[in-house]
């Protein structure tokens, strides 16, 4: 098989990438699947996905169906006649839409399965101070994200790496990685690895991320809270409240928090109060050691540096984060 018929199903820009990739390699993509046309803003404006917006740069064809089930779309599936199907950040599918392509369904996970299965696998690789993780890519079953491994990479997880910036790094690498996955379907010179046989000590996983989990606990070592913020940096962003002090009159602001440094040093100051010069840093005390906030943005207002902060600040006191 020379020029498999491929269908690429995904959403946001972590698909775009790959499916760039899978285009620019010359393989026959004979459908787009993504999700429906969402309405955003005060307008309620339409809005398409960014892998919807790439393909019709292309002229690919584009499939939304509401509901992945329905016979029609099924049907469709079915005239298009698919080999291979690439799934990249989209929905749970069902059986009747992934055992359909003659050489199988894959899909490409962020991270070193069978650890952090789930939804937010670049947050919490980060949020659990990981040095390490990668890509994979496995073959769909019943169960998210527990099918045979096909092919994996390692990427090193930076000291200081916020999940936005490990996100463009996998994301470029996951580009190469589908191409290679689909060659070896192709040419069916590969042996699937069960995720078992990979398995070491405990699994972590990594499921969804909501608002009420992102405020910041400032009793946990210095270290754990920098790590926190940035594997939820710049998105869903960390957050706190600060409390203020103008003219002896204390009030309470809410900021998220999106660069951070530690300072391994002693204190004896309580978990969450602020030391600050006034001018350059603010610095929040944790159970061991500080962490120093470099950009931070209060609520209605853009993210800025830490000094811009303070300076808007000019006739109060901060006191501590809460």
């Amino acid at each position: 098989m020379i020029s498999p018929r491929i269908v690429y199903m995904g959403t946001p820009d972590f698909a775009v990438e790959p499916l760039k990739a899978i285009v620019n390699a010359g393989y026959n993509v004979v459908a787009v699947i993504t999700v429906p046309d969402k309405p955003v803003g005060r307008g309620q404006k339409l809005q398409s996905s960014p892998v919807k917006q790439f393909a019709e740069e292309k002229g690919l064809l584009v499939l939304q169906p509401e509901k992945l089930r329905n016979e029609g779309f099924i049907n469709q599936l079915k005239e298009l006649n698919p080999d291979i199907a690439v799934v990249v950040a989209f929905r749970m599918l069902p059986e009747s839409v992934w055992s359909l392509p003659k050489l199988g369904t894959f899909n490409l996970h962020a991270s070193l399965l069978p650890q952090y299965r789930g939804a937010a696998p670049i947050n919490w690789a980060i949020i659990n101070g990981e040095k390490r993780t990668g890509l994979t890519t496995f073959l769909l079953e019943k169960e998210i994200d527990t099918g045979n491994i096909i092919d994996q990479i390692e990427v090193e997880i930076g000291e200081n790496e916020t999940a936005g910036e490990l996100h463009d790094k996998l994301m470029y690498h996951g580009g190469a990685m589908v191409v290679k996955t689909i060659q070896k379907l192709v040419e069916g010179n590969f042996t699937p690895i069960p995720q078992n046989n990979l398995l070491i000590g405990e699994v972590k996983t990594a499921s969804k991320i909501f608002k009420d989990t992102c405020k910041v606990n400032w009793n946990k070592p210095a270290t754990d809270v920098h790590n926190f913020i940035r594997g939820l940096s710049p998105y869903p962003a960390a957050w706190s409240e600060m409390v203020i002090s103008i003219d002896d009159a204390e009030s309470i602001i809410s900021v998220k928090i999106f660069r951070t440094s530690t300072l391994n040093q002693n204190t004896n100051s309580t978990y969450g109060s602020v030391q600050t010069d006034g001018k350059k840093f603010l610095r929040v005390a944790c159970s061991n050691g500080l962490v120093e906030i470099h950009t931070i943005q209060q609520a209605g207002k853009k993210a800025m540096p830490i000094d811009e902060f303070i300076r808007g600040w000019h006739n109060a006191k901060f006191l501590r984060m809460v």
